[in-house]
């Protein structure tokens, strides 16, 4: 059975890894360990160790028995690129996906140096995209780590965006999403660090998706900008690839 999830830009999720430790800015206010805490006080057995890193091998083979494609978003409970995440499970992890080749799966990490180490020890089918976090101008240089990434798609997710992040070099990245912070203690994000990142977008040909304004409350600030929806996605190598990108949405 499929995770269904709320997150704008991907149908399912999928956990094999869970919990995860502040590496930056972006971290302060984790929504994944608020919950991770909520699911272990609630006696969930899957978050026994709460927000600790653990790792699950029974969840390995799941998208297999999807027989509907999605997209899906890997590990939002977690950073697969942790530290604590041995290179042997991120590769039973990929093969899971080479395998599952109706579905999408989107990667995102922080851990950018880790990554961009591993990358070439790792299969990168057409269906996996690689990305990184980057909440302010100071992590501008994961970029350049996940241009060492030889994946289909390349993305940024700007979500929390904390600050404006100006300059920003665009080259090889397929997709930037932006979104502000939500649940308590949110910081706000402006109009303008979203509109200059919007034109940078367009100068440089990388498709845009806004995914939230955020706040205490979400839904109610919504994802609107400026009146429109902006839910871009990137295109794709394969013709074949991008319809079925397509039908998914």
């Amino acid at each position: 059975m499929t995770v269904k999830t709320k997150i704008a830009y991907a149908h399912s999720t999928w956990n094999p890894v869970t919990g995860c430790s502040a590496v930056s800015e972006g971290c302060r206010h984790c929504y994944a360990e608020r919950m991770a805490k909520r699911l272990h006080g609630m006696g969930v057995a899957k978050y026994r160790n709460s927000f600790e890193v653990t790792l699950h091998p029974d969840q390995i083979k799941e998208p297999l028995r999807w027989r509907k494609p999605h997209l899906v978003f890997t590990a939002s409970m977690s950073d697969l690129f942790h530290e604590k995440v041995p290179l042997k499970f991120i590769r039973s992890i990929f093969e899971t996906m080479q395998q599952a080749d109706q579905h999408i799966f989107q990667l995102l990490t922080k851990r950018s140096k880790r990554l961009a180490k591993f990358a070439p020890k790792l299969p990168w089918p057409s269906n996996v995209w690689a990305g990184v976090t980057v909440e302010n101008a100071r992590f501008r240089d994961r970029i350049d780590d996940l241009r060492q990434v030889d994946a289909a798609v390349r993305w940024l997710s700007m979500e929390p965006l904390l600050g404006p992040v100006e300059t920003l070099d665009l080259d090889g990245i397929d997709w930037v999403v932006v979104g502000g912070e939500s649940g308590p203690g949110a910081r706000p994000m402006e109009e303008k660090w979203v509109l200059d990142i919007q034109k940078q977008c367009r100068a440089q040909g990388s498709a845009f998706f806004f995914k939230q304004w955020g706040g205490f409350n979400r839904r109610k600030t919504g994802r609107l900008l400026r009146g429109r929806l902006y839910s871009e996605m990137p295109e794709l190598p394969d013709p074949d690839r991008q319809l079925s990108l397509a039908s998914l949405l």
